[in-house]
């Protein structure tokens, strides 16, 4: 069975992001195609999509490369994420469903429950998945798409230290699925940027400018 050239573009941005593929490092399709076990045509498909989302640049003589972002690139993305977010929760409040609150106030309570355990990295994933069931809830397809390139171009970017206080942290998405739940845009989307800001704190840059910066221009916002 052929493998779609979308599971291949998502298999190669996972690694891309998790580092298994280093910024600047060479990507050629044979290497890639025997990784994935696929042939060469979905490989060459998938590093077209990775282009045009600037994870991927061409450079002569060398063929499909990992980007290499400068500090100032990662630094705006944040910024753009930042005051998406916000945007995202203040749709939801006017768009979101039954099913969307019931998952979200599912998560804050798993999440407060873990909190107390301090089990850090169950947090890590259940605020992922707090903040793409936020977004999904906006109702808005562009700005899905636009905040799911962004949590990838961020997690590339930025390493993420544990909440010191991840009680804290949980309180206030609860706080955003009341307001959420309320249908108050106006507090859901201030609280989302007051949250965000406060995360924001946590990032830690992987990323240094290169010597020779790579154009990723393709993939700016």
């Amino acid at each position: 069975m052929r493998i779609p050239a979308h599971a291949v573009c998502t298999a190669i941005r996972d690694d891309i992001v998790s580092g298994v593929f280093e910024p600047g490092g060479r990507l050629t399709e044979d290497l890639l195609a025997r990784r994935y076990g696929v042939s060469r045509v979905p490989v060459r498909e998938a590093l077209r999509t990775l282009q045009s989302e600037g994870f991927v640049t061409t450079r002569r003589h060398a063929g499909a490369c990992v980007a290499e972002p400068t500090e100032q690139e990662a630094a705006d993305f944040l910024e753009v994420r930042m005051l998406l977010e916000p945007l995202a929760a203040s749709r939801a409040a006017r768009r979101r469903t039954e099913a969307h609150l019931k998952v979200l106030r599912g998560l804050v309570r798993l999440g407060q429950e873990r909190a107390r355990r301090g089990q850090g990295e169950d947090l890590r994933s259940l605020g992922g998945w707090f903040h793409e069931t936020l977004v999904q809830a906006s109702g808005s397809p562009g700005l899905i798409a636009l905040l799911t390139q962004l949590r990838h171009k961020v997690a590339w970017m930025y390493a993420v230290e544990p909440s010191a206080r991840p009680a804290e942290s949980w309180a206030e998405h609860g706080a955003i699925v009341d307001a959420v739940a309320r249908g108050d845009a106006e507090r859901a989307r201030a609280l989302t940027a007051l949250h965000a800001d406060r995360a924001a704190a946590a990032h830690r840059l992987r990323v240094r400018t290169p010597q020779h910066p790579v154009n990723t221009a393709s993939g700016r916002l």
